[in-house]
């Protein structure tokens, strides 16, 4: 019995054993740990994270091929299974207590989307990592000043520290994928709290790298306004890919300061966070 890859899904089956096994050890787990695995597919992560007896492991899979095939061939999964979209998971109910650690390979098409579902359990989250596409990992990790740096490594790093560990090239998947992958694991920081009002921290971001060719003055007029007196502030002249994590939350609270009482109509935010 197989699974056959879905391309609706974002299905790309990893073949190499030995890059499953790395995957499965970036989580560092040396202590009694639960552990979800997103998307096991045909288990080649599963596998792994399985022999690992620290781990008490759960997966969640949305394909009911997959599901199937994991029942049949992962017997000690049997009531660890959650035939569910990851995405519309209550986190809170499948770990009750307890923090858990988050791995997987995950489908390119939805990564962001599972970064973002992290960050809102980041306090009961201390490590996520896995596989993405190699474009997506590298805007992770990226630091300012870099032309990666964008929305995801801004908002993701506000509470994780990321490390970009290695590449994985197309050949080793079934299907190849048209584009290299990379492997990340984020470690929960030590921020608990942002010091500003973190919706609006987020709205900021969005704003400012919706337009990150312009300098900020420009970029943030759709939420101050064209001739706020706060643009006179030198942070204005600079471009978002310019400012740290730390700037940004500055940049948040001059912002709310200067929020006009008559409140600019906001259009929607363009993307996801994958800027």
């Amino acid at each position: 019995m197989t699974v056959t890859p879905k391309k609706s899904l974002g299905q790309h089956f990893l073949k190499d054993q030995n890059i499953a096994r790395a995957i499965a050890d970036s989580l560092g787990v040396s202590s009694p740990t639960q552990v979800l695995e997103v998307g096991p597919g045909m288990g080649v992560l599963t596998q792994y994270l399985l022999q690992n007896e620290q781990i008490d492991l759960k997966v969640v899979e949305l394909d009911k091929e997959s599901v199937d095939y994991l029942n049949v061939n992962f017997p000690e999964l049997n009531g660890r299974i959650l035939a569910e979209d990851f995405l519309k998971l209550d986190l809170n109910k499948v770990y009750p207590t307890g923090d858990f650690y988050v791995i997987g390979n995950y489908p390119y098409n939805i990564s962001s989307q599972i970064f973002f579902k992290v960050l809102e359990y980041r306090d009961r989250i201390p490590v996520c990592s896995g596989m993405i596409q190699k474009e997506v990992a590298e805007r992770m990790a990226s630091k300012q000043g870099c032309k990666a740096y964008g929305i995801l490594s801004v908002l993701l790093q506000a509470f994780y520290d990321i490390e970009y560990l290695f590449t994985v090239h197309e050949h080793v998947f079934d299907p190849p994928p048209k584009v290299k992958s990379a492997v990340i694991r984020m470690r929960r920081n030590g921020v608990r709290n942002l010091g500003c009002d973190e919706a609006l921290f987020v709205r900021v971001v969005k704003t400012a790298f919706n337009q990150r060719r312009k300098m900020l003055r420009n970029s943030l007029q759709p939420l101050l306004g064209k001739d706020n007196p706060v643009f006179s502030d030198v942070v204005f002249t600079k471009r978002p890919e310019q400012l740290s994590v730390r700037e940004f939350v500055d940049l948040t609270n001059l912002v709310e300061k200067s929020l006009p009482e008559d409140p600019v109509d906001l259009k929607k935010q363009k993307g996801d966070g994958g800027e």
